[in-house]
């Protein structure tokens, strides 16, 4: 008996392992075959063809993500071939809002290397549809995650709400030596905005009541008088939004953000670049 056991025991092992190599992504994980996008594409990206941005685009994305509300998704212009990308559409195909964001970027932000998280309600590609002077492009990844749009927010509605428009900026390169002080320096940044960004399928884990929606819709950031980037966003948008982004500093102090949500309040944020002398 016990030798059976310990047999069970070792084929369970070897079962489990093999399932885990299973989930292993793909080299690229890239995007699949799906029905819904062929339903979504003209509403989103218009009848116009979509050219294979993979050769220059590089978009990173978790195959497996560890928490179904929060998935990074990276997007970064591995190639200028294509010209500057002046703006993006990025798409859940199955979320219940599958358009995510539109983003415009300025000339600061080019080559384009930018970060945020995402919702994402059940196993989707995501995709990046990005616009060029050569033309429209569209590349992304296949994502396996699911109930990210009714995941319980983190905070209780009144915590989430004291709080909400506080920002945050956090400097990767941050120095003060006059090089680091000049511009035409390539820097990273990273803007956090408190805000619970709700999607409307969250329930209170008190009351057991929806949630309204209540999210961030547009944001605009900027280095003195010139756009960074300004984002349309919708439900997709992890709650406390990020932007990660990197972009040629011009020598102004500071950052100035805006953003307004759908309850019509505003917000707006003055964020130094360098600490105080």
């Amino acid at each position: 008996m016990t030798t059976m056991r310990q047999a069970l025991v070792g084929l369970s092992f070897l079962l489990a392992a093999g399932l885990a190599a299973a989930e292993e992504a793909p080299p690229d994980n890239p995007l699949i075959e799906g029905a819904t996008w062929s339903t979504i594409k003209d509403a989103i990206a218009g009848e116009e063809p979509l050219g294979d941005g993979s050769s220059f685009l590089s978009i990173s994305a978790p195959y497996r993500a560890e928490d179904a509300a929060t998935v990074p998704v990276v997007i970064e212009q591995k190639d200028r071939s294509a010209g500057p990308i002046t703006a993006i559409k990025l798409v859940i195909d199955e979320n219940p809002a599958p358009l995510a964001a539109e983003i415009r970027f300025g000339p600061a932000m080019m080559p384009l290397k930018f970060e945020t998280r995402v919702r994402v309600n059940q196993y989707s590609n995501i995709r990046v549809i990005a616009d060029t002077p050569s033309g429209t492009f569209m590349t992304g990844r296949f994502v396996k995650a699911s109930g990210g749009c009714s995941a319980p927010a983190t905070k209780d509605p009144a915590a989430a709400l004291a709080g909400m428009g506080e920002m945050k900026l956090k400097l990767f390169d941050a120095k003060t030596d006059d090089q680091a002080a000049g511009q035409n320096v390539r820097r990273e940044a990273q803007i956090m905005i408190r805000h619970p960004n709700y999607s409307g399928l969250q329930r209170d884990q008190i009351t057991q009541l929806f949630i309204g929606a209540h999210f961030i819709t547009e944001l605009e950031v900027r280095q003195g008088k010139d756009l960074l980037f300004s984002l349309e966003g919708g439900i997709s948008i992890s709650e406390n939004p990020s932007f990660r982004f990197s972009y040629i500093d011009d020598g102004s102090p500071e950052f100035t953000v805006h953003a307004v949500d759908t309850d019509g309040n505003v917000f707006d944020k003055v964020l130094a670049k360098r600490p105080p002398a």
